[in-house]
């Protein structure tokens, strides 16, 4: 039987439609808009929880309606929730430059994906080299209306900098 971790956001109630739709041995752990900061304590702890359970699988995921993206994008009400301002700061970059290039087309998706790719490659980049090549990092995105899981698009923008010489 497959085993799988998956990183969800409380406010969005998706560990049930995961359970349903995912028939397999699945894990959790939940921050709020999948703000998570992998500190090392933190890492040494996933690390130990996948070799413990030997997990196959990370997803990252998020609804397409998750109550803290909508808040970072639109009012900030949360804000001041500790660990939520750097979280809001990279929305806010990350909506500042897609409403640039995108316009009057609805970014939310747009933006979940670019923040759900961030968060993939930080915690490869952070896992255990022993585990990089064993355990499949991903993201995808729960549409609330269609109740289906689409994969998060490949990064079409980048919050990364970049310089030319």
């Amino acid at each position: 039987m497959r085993k799988h971790l998956y990183f969800v956001c409380p406010t969005d109630h998706l560990e049930t439609v995961i359970n349903d739709h995912c028939h397999q041995e699945n894990y959790y752990l939940t921050s709020l808009g999948n703000s998570v900061s992998f500190n090392s304590e933190f890492i040494g702890e996933i690390n130990s929880l996948i070799e413990a359970n030997r997990i196959t699988e990370i997803t990252f995921i998020l609804s397409d309606n998750n109550r803290i993206i909508l808040d970072a994008l639109n009012r900030q009400r949360f804000n001041n929730v500790r660990g939520l301002s750097s979280f809001y700061n990279i929305i806010g970059k990350e909506k500042r430059l897609t409403k640039k290039l995108w316009h009057k087309f609805n970014i939310q998706s747009q933006i979940i994906s670019c923040y759900l790719n961030l968060k993939v490659k930080e915690l490869q980049f952070r896992l255990s080299s022993c585990l990089t090549d064993t355990v499949k990092v991903n993201g995808i995105i729960y549409c609330s209306k269609s109740k289906t899981f689409d994969e998060i698009q490949p990064n079409l923008l980048s919050l990364e900098d970049f310089n030319l010489n």
